[in-house]
């Protein structure tokens, strides 16, 4: 068994103030990372930027980053942070700042180095990151994971480098002012991270400790996701924290085939990740092990995977066409790190299968 959390985390109101002197100590000079609006309109940027200024911490802010970043992106936010002399690095809200937060923290730390460096299998040198979420789906606060956008490749692709933030300052209230939409398609992926983690070669009883927590914190949530109860500060909490056991499950075991069947769609159709990965889930966990998929689903309240695969096509429906699903199914075929983690034999009639949605 094995078990790695190197990201010290806080979760509870007010956080960025309450732990202010500790994200200050991780610099002097910090390259803030979020996105064009959503932060600002949620309080988030402008608490971290009082906890700093307390602290007499000077910062830049880099405020351009887009859905699914591009390598593109991380360098212009790199070449800002060099220009200011950053020597940490703040990512500030979902899944793709803090990617890009991450991806931007590696190449600051090797100023020398092209972007093809964020793939190359070499010692990662990068500047200390902490991590504020402002929704609940991804968990990259908890991750070393960054997934970056090729457009070279016309995909999304994993950094080579496993980058944990230092830090990572979790408040519920910043999802308070979120769409709808957004909460329900980070939290389908929220529950993705959860069932790939779970149904995986790697699952042991540590990471299932994680897991099932996740999954019965996620049944919990159920009533807020759904709609069917409004979300308040105690529900938005319990959300935001969801997402930080998804995070950590898949610290530990990594995602599986349905992320990497999502990555073209998400490119190609411009399907938004969480429904994306969401729509393969019930398929891929009904060829699991008995033991493996009845643990799972009981965890999270589901009776089968019909009613698992029921709720999130309610949630988060898709359309997508047919030759691009088999071009997806194929692509995943030839990645054997993804298939070394699915835990039944994958094959040309299974993925069919799967992708069947």
């Amino acid at each position: 068994m094995r078990f790695y959390m190197p990201t010290r985390v806080y979760s509870e109101n007010d956080c960025v103030s309450k732990h202010s002197r500790e994200l200050a100590s991780l610099g002097s000079r910090a390259l803030i990372v979020t996105g064009r609006s959503s932060s600002a309109k949620n309080g988030s940027l402008g608490d971290v930027n009082a906890a700093l200024e307390k602290h007499g911490v000077e910062y830049v802010v880099f405020s351009d980053i887009e859905e699914n970043p591009s390598v593109e992106t991380v360098m212009r936010a790199r070449e800002v942070g060099l220009g200011f002399g950053a020597d940490f690095v703040i990512g500030i809200g979902g899944g793709s700042p803090l990617d890009a937060a991450k991806a931007a923290a590696l190449m600051l730390g090797s100023p020398d180095k092209e972007w093809e460096y964020m793939y190359e299998a070499a010692p990662t040198l990068a500047l200390p990151v902490a991590a504020v979420p402002t929704t609940c789906g991804t968990g990259s606060e908890v991750t070393g994971v960054s997934v970056i956008t090729r457009h070279d490749l016309k995909t999304k692709v994993s950094l080579k480098h496993r980058i944990f933030p230092k830090l990572a300052l979790i408040d519920g209230k910043y999802l308070l002012s979120a769409p709808r939409t957004v909460i329900v398609n980070t939290a389908v992926d929220a529950l993705a991270h959860l069932i790939e983690s779970g149904a995986n070669t790697l699952a042991d009883s540590f990471s299932d400790m994680i897991v099932l927590k996740g999954l019965d914190s996620w049944r919990l949530c159920r009533p807020y996701i759904e709609g069917r109860l409004p979300i308040d500060e105690a529900a938005a909490q319990l959300l935001m924290e969801t997402a930080a056991y998804a995070g950590m499950a898949i610290a530990q075991n990594g995602t599986s085939i349905p992320h990497a069947l999502s990555y073209m769609l998400t490119y190609e159709a411009g399907i938004p990740h969480g429904p994306a990965v969401g729509a393969f889930q019930a398929n891929y966990l009904r060829y699991s092990p008995a033991a493996m998929q009845d643990k799972l689903l009981a965890a999270a309240g589901f009776t089968s995977t019909d009613e698992l695969g029921e709720l999130i096509k309610a949630l988060a429906p898709i359309s997508a066409d047919r030759d691009l699903l088999e071009r997806s199914a194929q692509s995943v075929l030839a990645k054997p790190d993804k298939l070394a983690l699915c835990p039944y034999e994958l094959d040309e009639g299974l993925i069919s299968e799967i992708i069947n949605i």
